[in-house]
């Protein structure tokens, strides 16, 4: 069994690293905050988040701000262990 082997395949795409790179360092981030920042598509973040969250290396938690919908993001446990063994 190669290093190769070791990878996790969730992480092979930079828009998945890069979520995940944002949460790891920040307690959390909204949607438009991740589409800004990795400067991409809402239907690409949108597919890549929802890997992520089948995975359960991030929770979703939606509110109000105000009168407008507002989605966040942040890291769980088990994503921030996966992502540290990654890199």
């Amino acid at each position: 069994m190669g290093i190769i082997d070791n990878i996790n395949k969730l992480f092979d795409h930079r828009i998945r690293l890069g979520i995940m790179s944002i949460l790891v360092v920040n307690e959390d981030a909204d949607f438009n905050r991740l589409k800004e920042l990795l400067d991409v598509t809402d239907g690409n973040l949108a597919s890549h988040i929802k890997a992520l969250e089948q995975a359960e290396y991030i929770l979703v938690e939606k509110s109000f701000v105000g009168r407008k919908p507002n989605t966040s993001y942040s890291a769980t446990k088990l994503g921030r262990a996966e992502f540290k063994k990654h890199i």
